[in-house]
């Protein structure tokens, strides 16, 4: 969940780096005893714990920024995202994913991950590329909107899921809240555009995070209505609503502001220019409200 109550358990200054070890998975989606496929420690610890669940996910933080007040704006780069188990698992259950319809049943697949090749093995067989990434990072959401799902991604960021922020890549979140209270979450080895089942490969990974803050430019600043992304090689902008028609003009808007802001192109020329040069791609349609992302290449309309 996120909960601008929530006190930081760390406070940071502008620039410094973060470690924060992510876990993930209830006892429910463990594999079977017996299993060569062993739960690290950490989480086996917080399982024998049991505290109370107060969301879907386990989130890591919330780590707080000296000096950070709603109306700024926090970049988060990602400095490195590693495996740190060696396995993962996907699947399904009733009442979820994109075709509860179609599959009205739970369903459960364990699969071996090997980190050295950066590699996982489906159990049915073929081989995939690791990609790893956090599902979830976000700030501390309004102290208006009280404790809120960790499923749903909103202003504040959170279940993203957008593949593309991998270690290298920036995102850019609106302050809210004294001290922005930052947090990440539900590790994903390996997800495709669109997250349609319920899951990716959800696992354990460990990542580390330089919290830069920018002052005065947050949710007030057009270009910044919803989180805003940047790789190597592309500028993101990102649409949410639990309407996937919605979410693409959100996207679409943020992409023109951006191009409007950064080039000194027209409206008019912009939104013909995201015609022309722009992907724009479903991020997911599992968290409620749904995701789209808009990619522009670095260099096309602008350095």
């Amino acid at each position: 969940m996120f909960d601008a109550t929530i006190p930081p358990v760390l406070t940071i200054a502008s620039g410094d780096t973060v470690a924060l070890e992510c876990l993930s998975g209830g006892p429910e989606v463990m594999p079977p005893p017996g299993s060569p496929l062993a739960i690290p420690t950490g989480l086996a610890a917080i399982h024998a714990a049991n505290p109370a669940r107060l969301g879907t996910h386990m989130l890591t933080g919330p780590v707080a920024v000296a000096g950070a007040m709603p109306g700024d704006m926090l970049e988060v780069r990602i400095e490195a995202v590693e495996p740190a188990a060696d396995w993962g698992y996907c699947g399904f259950r009733p009442l979820a994913g994109t075709l509860p319809e179609d599959f009205p049943h739970r369903y459960m697949s364990h699969i071996p991950v090997d980190r050295a090749r950066g590699v996982c093995r489906l159990p049915w067989g073929p081989e995939l590329k690791l990609r790893p990434f956090f599902g979830i990072m976000g700030v501390a959401p309004p102290a208006d909107w009280g404790r809120i799902s960790s499923r749903e991604p909103r202003l504040h960021g959170g279940n993203l899921d957008n593949r593309e922020l991998v270690a290298g890549s920036t995102l850019w979140l609106p302050v809210l809240v004294e001290g922005a209270n930052f947090s990440a979450g539900d590790g994903h080895g390996l997800q495709g555009d669109g997250e349609v089942c319920v899951n990716a490969l959800e696992m354990c990974l460990d990542g580390r995070f330089t919290l830069v803050l920018h002052k005065g430019h947050g949710v007030q600043d057009p270009i910044l209505l919803q989180p805003r992304a940047e790789t190597p090689t592309h500028f993101i902008t990102m649409g949410l609503n639990e309407d996937l028609g919605i979410a693409m003009k959100q996207a679409l808007r943020e992409m023109i502001a951006l191009i409007t802001t950064r080039s000194g192109l027209t409206r008019d020329e912009a939104y013909v220019s995201c015609s022309l040069a722009v992907d724009f791609r479903v991020t997911q349609t599992v968290n409620g409200e749904k995701g789209v992302h808009g990619m522009l290449r670095k260099g096309l309309l602008f350095a």
